[in-house]
């Protein structure tokens, strides 16, 4: 697996973490699946640059670009140059109400010409992380983290936990390889083809546990959706052992990068009309949809 999960995210800035980072108000219009205010957790249309004051944190650079899927704005991520690092916006991550169910939503644009790796890993894009790290623990050996992110043209969801390998009952995302592990969950073919925003959809939910047996059930729920279409789907998938039974998901992670050496060429990315749910929220427009559809992989 070679450094598949290796810096995950951009260099770490250390700022003060805002006082209010839960909350945020989500107006009738947007609401255009069976997710409602209730069950959004934040949403963000990136319209401007005043992320750090909607409860974003752990970045410094915001870069909001026109031509947006919606609104007035998106924001975007740069490569200059072949061995480059991102420029434009930096990592940014966004605390919110524990859940051990957690839905995504946002729009994706990649520049024309768009150049993948030609490796079984990177670019990372977007994570999930738990209430076992702090609001500053880096995304690439934690307890758990969960990877929303395009791979070589598919839609990649991923899970590591190498920060467990110490712990009673070890790892659940596979024995480490080069020092890192992680579990993939692929779309069957390439979706990412052109310079068109798409519509990407996450689901995690984390396992159940048997206590009385000291183990994990397998019942946890993984799930990706393409422009509203169902392309990845797991419901036997273990993400935490009896080590944690607290568990739950509380952090956002937005963090395009590229590995040392592995970028192709310059380019860019754009992400708009992010949201996070405890229900499904669906495509703009899409009229109400269902948590679960059959798969059309």
């Amino acid at each position: 697996m070679n450094n598949l999960f290796m810096d995950a995210c951009a260099p770490v800035f250390r700022f003060k973490l805002p006082d209010s980072v839960v909350g945020v108000a989500v107006t009738a219009s947007f609401l255009t699946s069976s997710a409602t205010a209730a069950d959004i957790l934040f949403r963000e249309s990136f319209d401007d640059a005043e992320l750090t004051q909607r409860g974003w944190y752990d970045g410094t650079a915001i870069r909001i670009a026109g031509e947006a899927k919606a609104g007035q704005g998106c924001i975007e991520y740069e490569w200059t140059a072949r061995d480059a690092k991102v420029s434009g916006s930096s990592t940014m991550r966004r605390m919110f109400a524990p859940t051990d169910e957690v839905y995504l939503r946002y729009y994706l644009k990649l520049s024309k010409g768009w150049g993948w790796t030609g490796r079984n890993y990177h670019p990372h894009l977007t994570q999930f992380m738990t209430t076992e790290n702090g609001a500053w623990h880096g995304p690439a050996a934690s307890h758990l983290t969960v990877y929303i992110e395009p791979q070589e043209g598919n839609l990649r969801l991923a899970a590591q936990d190498i920060q467990n390998k110490d712990q009673p009952h070890g790892l659940t995302q596979g024995p480490i390889k080069g020092g890192y592990n992680g579990t993939f969950y692929d779309s069957q073919r390439p979706l990412f083809a052109d310079d068109a925003w798409h519509c990407v959809e996450a689901q995690f939910k984390l396992n159940t546990l048997d206590l009385a047996k000291d183990r994990p059930n397998r019942d946890g729920i993984v799930r990706g959706w393409f422009d509203g279409q169902l392309v990845v789907e797991r419901t036997d998938v273990v993400l935490r052992s009896t080590d944690f039974p607290n568990m739950k998901f509380n952090q956002f992670v937005l963090a395009p990068y590229f590995g040392p050496g592995l970028l192709p060429h310059a380019q860019k990315l754009w992400i708009d009309e992010l949201a996070i749910s405890t229900e499904r929220i669906g495509p703009l427009d899409a009229g109400p949809v269902p948590t679960a559809q059959p798969a059309n992989k």
